[in-house]
């Protein structure tokens, strides 16, 4: 159980470490980004979770972050919003972003309409930030496609 957990906090190090060297200026102009939101409680301990692949599927960078108390849905919205942001900043000109909340991609496709009050500042950022890329799509996966960016989500949370 120790090596586990020395694992676990090895690598919540290097996703920080990675986050708090600000760049990553070396993305190819195409990429798919998985994210997920977590939170133990739905308002609990929350995080996001993000994973970024190349064209042939080399993933090339992976983040998480905590969030503090907030609801599942704010934390997948916050997942999201981070790779959005991080596209726009490495000049990405085409994004493929997949989650498993069906709610955030039938609501970011208009599909659905945003209710919640809380909700509404990050999802019309995260709508502005999609604005300044390109080429922008997203879909909906199932849970199980979406391991690595739950697993980076739920390392931070338990680091937490």
């Amino acid at each position: 159980m120790i090596a586990l957990y020395s694992f676990r906090m090895q690598h919540l190090r290097v996703y920080m470490e990675d986050f708090s060297s600000g760049t990553q200026d070396n993305w190819p102009s195409k990429v798919v980004i998985f994210t997920d939101g977590a939170s133990r409680g739905n308002p609990g301990d929350a995080s996001l979770g993000l994973v970024v692949y190349d064209e042939n599927e080399a993933e090339i960078f992976c983040y998480g972050r905590y969030l503090d108390q907030q609801t599942n849905n704010f934390a997948e919205y916050s997942a999201v919003k981070e790779a959005l942001a991080l596209s726009v900043q490495n000049n990405v000109d085409s994004l493929i972003l997949k989650s498993d909340s069906q709610l955030l991609v039938k609501q970011l496709l208009g599909e659905y309409k945003v209710k919640s009050v809380g909700l509404k500042p990050i999802y019309l950022e995260c709508k502005e930030l999609i604005q300044k890329i390109g080429a922008f799509q997203v879909e909906h996966v199932r849970r199980e496609y979406n391991k690595r960016a739950d697993e980076i989500a739920n390392i931070v949370l338990d680091g937490c």
